[in-house]
């Protein structure tokens, strides 16, 4: 295996050469695994997309689905983690399709990466802004529009940016832990007064499962787990990467999978299983299902509690998004695909300050532009980001499962074909219909017109287009560069 070391940018004035270094060996397993946890944003995948999820779904089969789509990933996890412990780089999905396919699937890969990776954090700085605002609303009084909310959280996420990583994560494990605690001690009032018709499994029962419009349920699923794959992201940073990234990668999917289907289950029970559709459709705002639940079971208090902690969820997230997409700017600057300043790290904190800053950059324009236009921060800039970003994920795990078979095709390097081959074959079936299913039912997830749902979808090829054309610039200009993307760098 080659590994390279990190090629310091000559200055040509003199001065030191700039630091292309992370910070080597900081990461933990368990840390790894919060970052991870705060990308998919539990309490606000369950309080805000998942009831929207069960109304146009199959409704009280929702938690059961849930376990369809985890065990979908678990096995692309498979071949996933394998081909993790044997490619080190910050640049995640681009670096295995680089190694497993060639420089060219590599940058295009990159550019879908970014394209799904930014769109996700403009959409959520609509969602954050929207709820902060109507919060401060409620119950200051205070009319602060939701765009200033919206940049006001942009500056403090940017911060966590800048400084090193491992700041970032002492801030999201506060927000991980209360997370779960707030959802799981109303789970349990629900089930201690035993919901509104009794204690049962309808949920699980095959004809519930298929009931309603299972597939547009399952790809709500599938859009609740988007930030899981970021672990690979990290394994420059990690302290042991062969180790940490798979434990990592599992108990990410594991903690989060358990914790959606177990809760929607109880909120299905707070509600009635037959009788949660109609509640939902009920609500003039479906996201208003989990109070309900709450002001029901556990009190108008606890439901105050709730939706502080549904805006520190979406924040957790931002904070996470933003460092993994800084890494993914962060190796293409380095690799020469993108302005070498970029691939820049800070000499004190090792962080990828540079591609830190950019981002912020962008994000501060996008909503800039969405409130001067006035589009509605949720229903618009929410919901046809968020859904965009998650077809750009699908694409980019089924490119990297075939990476992994080609890339252990001729040395399996100790793992079975059962992982290497068997199970990226299988993980590919299942994501190209999820991706088929996306793409064709764009309009029905966004609430956007035809004509805009193709526009945004196309969004994708283009990326992936620019990207090839990028690899293609410097596989002319600097071969031996065009060489090495994707290469280990620990």
């Amino acid at each position: 295996m080659q590994v390279l070391n990190a090629v310091a940018q000559p200055r040509g004035d003199g001065l030191p050469a700039r630091s292309t270094d992370l910070r080597r060996a900081s990461l933990s397993a368990g840390v790894i695994t919060l970052l991870v946890i705060s990308a998919a944003s539990p309490l606000s995948v369950v309080a805000g997309g998942f009831p929207i999820g069960m109304m146009l779904g199959n409704g009280a089969g929702t938690p059961a689905l849930v376990l369809v789509a985890l065990l979908i990933l678990l096995v692309f996890a498979a071949g996933y983690t394998a081909m993790a412990t044997c490619v080190t780089n910050a640049g995640g999905f681009y670096a295995m399709i680089a190694r497993g396919w060639n420089g060219h699937a590599g940058g295009a890969a990159a550019m879908v990466a970014v394209l799904g990776y930014v769109t996700l954090q403009f959409g959520l700085y609509g969602l954050l802004g929207a709820v902060t605002s109507e919060a401060l609303e409620a119950q200051f009084g205070l009319a602060v529009p939701w765009w200033g909310c919206s940049l006001t959280a942009m500056a403090t996420v940017a911060v966590f940016g800048y400084r090193q990583i491992d700041f970032s994560a002492k801030i999201l494990a506060a927000f991980v832990v209360a997370e779960y605690v707030v959802v799981l001690l109303l789970d349990v009032l629900i089930l201690h007064k035993g919901g509104a018709q009794g204690i049962d499994l309808r949920s699980f029962d095959p004809q519930v499962i298929a009931g309603g419009n299972p597939f547009i349920g399952l790809l709500f699923c599938f859009a609740a787990f988007i930030g899981f794959e970021s672990t690979a992201i990290y394994s420059e940073e990690a302290k042991d990467p062969k180790r940490s990234i798979p434990i990592a990668t599992y108990g990410a999917l594991l903690l989060v999978g358990s914790f959606y289907s177990f809760s929607l289950w109880c909120l299905v029970l707070g509600a009635g299983s037959g009788d949660v559709v109609a509640r939902i459709t009920a609500l003039h705002d479906p996201t208003q299902f989990l109070y309900v639940m709450s002001d029901g079971y556990a009190g108008a208090h606890f439901t105050s509690l709730l939706r502080g902690m549904f805006i520190a969820s979406i924040y957790a997230g931002l904070i996470a998004f933003h460092n993994s997409t800084a890494r993914y700017f962060y190796a293409m600057g380095r690799e020469g695909l993108l302005p070498a300043w970029l691939g820049w790290t800070h000499p004190r904190h090792k962080s990828p300050h540079m591609a830190s800053m950019l981002q912020s950059a962008l994000c501060a324009v996008v909503v800039i532009a969405f409130a001067v236009v006035g589009a509605d921060p949720v229903l618009t800039q929410f919901a046809w980001l968020s859904n965009l970003a998650t077809v750009c994920l699908l694409v980019l795990m089924i490119g990297t499962a075939y990476a992994v078979v080609r890339f252990f095709r001729n040395d399996t390097r100790g793992y079975g074909r059962m992982r290497t081959r068997v199970l990226p074959v299988l993980s590919i079936l299942g994501l190209l219909l999820v991706l088929a299913l996306a793409v064709r039912n764009f309009h029905v997830l966004t609430g956007a017109s035809g004509l805009i749902s193709v526009a945004l979808v196309a969004l994708v090829p283009l990326a992936a287009g620019a990207g090839y054309l990028l690899a293609r610039r410097l596989g002319r200009s600097q071969p031996a560069r065009f060489a090495n993307l994707g290469q280990d760098r620990v």
